[in-house]
């Protein structure tokens, strides 16, 4: 099974790089396979364009290919990450596209979804994302237990919409699917106005 052969290369390679936090390691399914994979429940259609921005040792990006998502992306900066997403998806047979570079200097994508776990907070995956977003693009955001308050920061400067899904990993945690994305002040600014 892919995923058995991904979860024994996980800890192989965490003896030589940093992929995930070692106290995870122990419970690797549930805190990493299954809170990524539970993402396939908000996601009507698995053929659409998917950018996993900041994907680090594949969650959730890697195993949403896995999982049946057809044209996954994966967007990573640490050169080390790379070679292990490069290797997952040899090994696994899986068809991804592995962008080694920061997510705001990446090629523009036209994506559809945009997820990411365990990265920053969603002010910054939005302004990391952005080059990204279009009108009709979702993201699907991880986030612990303090997301209200990274919902308020992200409200001063990005205009959306939210939906809060409960978390099948974690009671206090959530996934935060946000659509109709636009920066404050965006719109005006690039019509030569201010905003």
């Amino acid at each position: 099974m892919k995923l058995s052969l991904y979860h024994d290369l996980l800890l192989k390679w965490q003896s030589k790089i940093n992929l995930v936090g070692a106290d995870t390691l122990a419970d690797a399914w549930d805190r990493h396979f299954l809170d990524s994979l539970q993402l396939l429940n908000a996601i009507d259609d698995l053929s659409g364009t998917i950018v996993d921005v900041g994907s680090g040792a594949g969650f959730p990006g890697m195993t949403l290919a896995i999982g049946g998502a057809t044209d996954m992306h994966l967007i990573e900066s640490d050169g080390k990450k790379i070679t292990f997403l490069r290797e997952i998806a040899r090994l696994t047979e899986t068809k991804v596209s592995i962008h080694h570079c920061r997510a705001e200097d990446c090629e523009k994508l036209s994506a559809d979804i945009i997820v990411s776990r365990a990265v920053s907070s969603i002010d910054n995956l939005l302004s990391f994302s952005l080059p990204q977003i279009s009108h009709g693009t979702t993201c699907l955001f991880h986030k612990g237990k303090n997301y209200a308050k990274e919902i308020e920061e992200a409200k001063e400067h990005w205009l959306f919409e939210i939906t809060v899904i409960p978390s099948v990993t974690h009671d206090q945690s959530a996934i935060l699917k946000l659509t109709h994305i636009r920066k404050r002040g965006y719109d005006s600014q690039r019509n030569g106005q201010k905003p």
